[in-house]
């Protein structure tokens, strides 16, 4: 192997090893010690890679980001496609990330709380607020031309994340209170799914298709 194939599947160990750290104890708790620790290498190692907790923490968003902005960008721009395909397909796509990532919904609301203007940052250091100001302007030239419903776009902003994370932050509690012993959490996201495309669809549709 060659090593710069070592390295690049070193440096992808390391940026796993860190979403997992960050995913469960948040940026502040994080430990870079850890973090070497459980790839195997020791400190040093790890800031051959990454100097500081902050490139770290960048790196791990940037993972995350860039696995799912171009879906998203694909599904919006397909005006073939109708506002309940739409909407069942984005949360297609957030569902595998959260499946692959339970912690990020609990993760989100403790950096939000602790730091928001740190957050944002990160985006900003990422550039991807084209695509937030893309969406943006999307839906608001949607309800300009009356193809969707005016309504506020922080009002779709809560009604959709809202429905969207609230199972995942609650999942420990379902499972000890509203699942059956051995049940699939799937199970779960798949009758609420139809929930969520219809709240979106009354939400923005203005003939309720």
């Amino acid at each position: 192997m060659s090593e710069e194939v070592k390295g690049s599947s070193l440096e992808e160990r390391i940026i796993d090893a860190a979403k997992s750290v960050f995913m469960e104890k948040g940026y502040t708790d994080a430990c870079m010690s850890e973090i070497a620790e459980r790839v195997g290498i020791n400190r040093p190692g790890l800031h051959y890679y990454f100097r500081t907790k902050d490139k770290m923490f960048n790196a791990v968003f940037g993972m995350i980001v860039a696995s799912v902005i171009p879906k998203f960008q694909d599904i919006i721009t397909n005006r073939d496609l109708s506002l309940s395909v739409r909407v069942e397909q984005i949360v297609d796509v957030y569902y595998n990330l959260l499946q692959e990532n339970p912690y990020l919904p609990l993760f989100m609301l403790r950096e939000i709380d602790r730091d928001v203007d740190f957050l944002l940052k990160t985006y900003s250091d990422l550039k991807v607020e084209h695509f937030f100001a893309e969406l943006k302007n999307y839906l608001l030239e949607e309800m300009d031309k009356g193809r969707l419903r005016r309504v506020p776009l922080r009002i779709v902003f809560l009604t959709f994340y809202s429905a969207l994370t609230f199972p995942f932050v609650s999942r420990k509690l379902m499972r000890e209170t509203m699942m059956e012993k051995g049940e699939d959490f799937r199970t779960v996201l798949d009758e609420w799914k139809p929930y969520i495309i219809s709240q979106m669809v009354n939400l923005l549709s203005v003939d309720g298709n």
